[in-house]
């Protein structure tokens, strides 16, 4: 816009300028037309000094001839020399003073007609200069008007293409939202079969411990029978009844304890939610929200740091990597740290907070990274979300995995005996 006010205002001023010209032109041209006019005036005051002349020349000599006729003829050739002398004297005076008017006003009428011509040269120079720049400044004006046509074409296609990348990506999250759910049901499902299965195996045990109470009961019965009957029992099968209650209570409470050990230990067993960080450079990323609302970078160093060019590139399983491009002219301060948040997480812009208008979240799940690159394709930095299990496996992890969050996930009871693994990722 400002191109265009400027173009009009000199525009507006070569008009004004042309015009003054012309009327200047004009005037000279009105002038040149007042001299001739005025020579034209002064050539028919000669013209009628002489008739006037010539009528009082006329007038003396009918005047010296009437007094010639009366003077005698001895004066009247004195007389004539006389009057020839001074007509002559006058006519050449006459001659002399004509003759300087003449000069006069042709140095006068040269002299305004090369000022004339000058300045209409002048203006003439200033006019094509006027018009020159007038063109060249159309032809900018066309070519600015088709860049921006150009720009407003791209911006629709990239607006396109963002709507296109952010429908896909409603679609991707729906889908792992509705998978995550059907693996949560099956997993629920699991459970609860587990548990069905548990009772039922609690309930046969009952049922074999009654049936083992029964037997000894009717063992009992039969050794009170043989006494009273004076028949020797038979020390075999008191000592296997014996041996076999004894070894259905044992077994009985074994299992039930295992049982208890197992569920306390599926409890206690769990995933944690660690981070893997590393840095190569002055800016490090410190953290990575779990929730996906932001990402937070701090310059390690005692320098600014200039993020022109510099992009986030985030890793989510098997979706397409996203980049953030950072504003040009960003800087972060020494020792100080920058919030790049979601859309959605209604943060407004600041000098510490960046907002990524075009992802509502960095997104949330169990294989997140994001990468810090610079403008010439370097990683200076990478941090990763994963789960790893709690407990006997939370033990034997790296020294380069630091937790972040305190929440489990807990597993369903079973029955079956786990293998110990040393680290896993949930999907």
């Amino acid at each position: 816009m400002e191109t265009e006010e400027e173009n009009e205002s000199k525009e507006q001023t070569l008009k004004l300028s042309l015009e003054d010209a012309t009327k200047h032109l004009h005037s000279e041209m009105l002038r040149r037309i007042d001299l001739e006019n005025h020579m034209k005036t002064l050539q028919e005051e000669m013209t009628f000094q002489k008739r006037l002349h010539e009528d009082e020349l006329k007038e003396t000599k009918r005047v010296h001839e009437s007094r010639m006729a009366e003077i005698e003829s001895g004066r009247q050739r004195e007389f004539e020399s006389k009057l020839s002398d001074a007509l002559q004297g006058l006519r050449k005076q006459q001659e002399e003073q004509i003759q300087g008017y003449k000069e006069e006003l042709e140095r006068t009428f040269s002299a305004k007609m090369e000022n004339a011509q000058l300045s209409a040269a002048r203006n003439s120079d200033f006019a094509n200069a006027a018009q020159q720049e007038l063109m060249e400044t159309k032809m900018r004006i066309d070519t600015l008007t088709s860049q921006v046509n150009q720009y407003q074409s791209q911006n629709v296609a990239l607006e396109s293409r963002i709507r296109e990348l952010q429908d896909m990506l409603d679609y991707d999250r729906d889908l792992h939202q509705r998978r995550m759910a059907e693996k949560e049901k099956e997993m629920a499902e699991a459970q609860k079969q587990a548990q069905t299965q548990l009772e039922e195996y609690e309930h046969l045990l009952d049922v074999k411990l009654a049936l083992d109470l029964e037997i000894s009961a009717y063992r009992k019965m039969l050794e009170g029978e043989e006494q009273r009957l004076k028949l020797s029992p038979s020390p075999s099968s008191q000592s296997v009844a014996t041996q076999a209650t004894t070894q259905g209570r044992r077994f009985l409470q074994g299992k039930k304890r295992k049982m208890k050990e197992t569920r306390k230990r599926g409890h206690s067993l769990g995933f944690k939610t660690v981070q893997h960080a590393s840095s190569s450079g002055n800016v490090s990323i410190e953290e990575i929200d779990a929730d996906g609302k932001f990402v937070r970078l701090k310059n390690n160093s005692d320098e600014d740091q200039m993020l022109h060019g510099w992009v986030l590139r985030r890793h989510l399983g098997n979706v397409s990597d996203v980049t953030y491009k950072f504003p040009s002219q960003f800087t972060l301060q020494a020792g100080q740290v920058v919030t790049i948040w979601g859309a959605a997480a209604g943060v407004s812009p600041g000098p510490s907070d960046l907002v990524w208008k075009s992802q509502k979240s960095w997104g949330t799940g169990n294989d997140i990274g994001v990468k810090l690159i610079t403008d010439d394709g370097e990683e200076l930095a990478e941090r990763k979300i994963i789960y790893v299990p709690r407990g006997e496996e939370s033990s034997e992890q790296d020294d380069d995995y630091e937790e972040i969050s305190g929440s489990e996930m807990d597993f369903p009871s079973q029955t079956k005996r786990r293998r110990k693994k040393k680290c896993c990722l949930v999907s």
